[in-house]
């Protein structure tokens, strides 16, 4: 009988491994490539931000101050932790890191990429153009195609290398029906109780912002009208329609009415919890607030409820995933 060759080896190997083994098997070839995709375009985005926060290669002057210089440092470490996360999707050992560990970057994570990857194509020229008038050099318009490509290949890289790792580790988080049996002890009347109240939150914030990204003057500055361009028009749509989409993802979530499959409603209320709490929270501590076109008791309110709304849903979030994943073992 003729020897076989290592690779004839592997290759009958493959041929005689169970369908679930095979699953597995393209589910840990999906995360490695979009984790190494991941980690690949964040790195433009981190050598970027490393020069602002040593004040290289600034395109504006405002851009260093000790203020924003303070928020590229913070950006920096934002885009080496995603870059950490990427490694820890794509590799055997990431699954063996504390769940509050994995959870807490991926919620701000995909709360900030996933609606600005949605954007990007209109943000990006929208950010060039208002720089440039800002008095912007020319080379940050280079600089600035660099952030977007970086954005752009993370947004969409890092949240399917996402779904293979939680799929994985977390299969309860994602697929199966919205309803199970509920098991002694469980906290549905509380997350029913509480999801009702957010949802009521994020709807008055979800008009007000949509009525101020179609033109609505109500609450700003009449002098400041014109300033409103089409950066602030879009990130105030933007805000309003995941306002929308977390409160219904929510409802859906906590009533178990409105969706039999669990995974889109699932992605709705994470997505919009995260971009609520991140993105008001940038907005909060910016340095550049003060030329907001909204009057300042407005800004600060619609601000502060973003922030405390994206942390109640991800607080009912955590209610109905371990309560799931309590019911769905126990019926195993």
């Amino acid at each position: 009988m003729p020897r076989l060759s290592r690779f004839q080896l592997l290759e009958r190997n493959k041929d005689n491994r169970t369908p679930i083994e095979r699953s597995a098997s393209r589910l840990m070839k999906m995360r490695r490539i979009c984790g190494y995709g991941a980690a690949i375009a964040v790195t433009p985005y981190l050598l970027i931000k490393i020069a602002w926060t040593f004040g290289l290669f600034i395109p504006t002057e405002q851009m260093g101050d000790n203020s924003w210089r303070a928020i590229n440092a913070a950006t920096v470490v934002v885009a080496a932790v995603g870059i950490l996360l990427a490694m820890a999707f794509s590799r055997p050992w990431g699954e063996r890191l504390p769940a509050w560990l994995v959870a807490l970057p991926v919620w701000l994570g995909t709360g900030l990429l996933v609606p600005m990857l949605l954007l990007a194509p209109v943000l990006g020229p929208a950010a060039m153009t208002r720089d440039k008038e800002a008095g912007a050099t020319d080379f940050w318009a280079y600089e600035q195609i660099f952030v977007m490509v970086s954005l752009v290949g993370v947004g969409i890289c890092l949240p399917l290398a996402l779904a293979g790792y939680a799929k994985s580790r977390w299969p309860e988080a994602l697929g199966g029906p919205t309803d199970y049996a509920e098991l002694p002890g469980h906290t549905r009347q509380l997350q029913i109780t509480l999801a009702r109240l957010v949802a009521v939150g994020c709807i008055l914030l979800g008009v007000i912002k949509v009525f101020w990204a179609v033109g609505g003057t109500l609450g700003i500055v009449p002098d400041m009208l014109d300033d409103r361009d089409v950066w602030w028009h879009l990130l105030t749509l933007s805000t309003g329609v995941w306002a929308f989409a977390g409160a219904r993802g929510l409802l859906v979530l906590t009533s178990r009415h409105g969706s039999r499959r669990f995974l889109p409603s699932m992605a709705a209320a994470w997505i919009s919890s995260g971009m609520l709490f991140s993105y008001n929270l940038f907005s909060a501590i910016r340095s550049d607030s003060q030329y907001s076109p909204e009057y300042p008791l407005a800004r600060v309110l619609t601000t502060e409820a973003g922030i405390v709304l994206g942390v109640m849903m991800g607080m009912i979030i955590l209610l109905v995933l371990h309560d799931r994943r309590q019911a769905l073992r126990g019926e195993s």
